[in-house]
């Protein structure tokens, strides 16, 4: 089982957050980083596990 580490980070130019996502999870540098667009910490991990949801109870074809 793949295992992957998500971490909010607060960008400092804009006081926003943005997630980094290590891929698998002990990597020393991001998988992926998303655009700093959330207001809070709390906001980017729901967002994340949203998008995550909608993916796996999608039909596939």
């Amino acid at each position: 089982m793949a295992l992957i580490r998500i971490e909010p980070v607060r960008d400092e130019r804009s006081g926003r957050y943005f997630l980094e996502i290590y891929n698998p999870h002990d990597a020393e540098a991001p998988f992926v980083t998303t655009q700093p667009r959330y207001g809070s910490a709390a906001a980017a991990e729901n967002d994340l596990v949203a998008i995550l949801a909608s993916a796996a109870s999608a039909p596939r074809a």
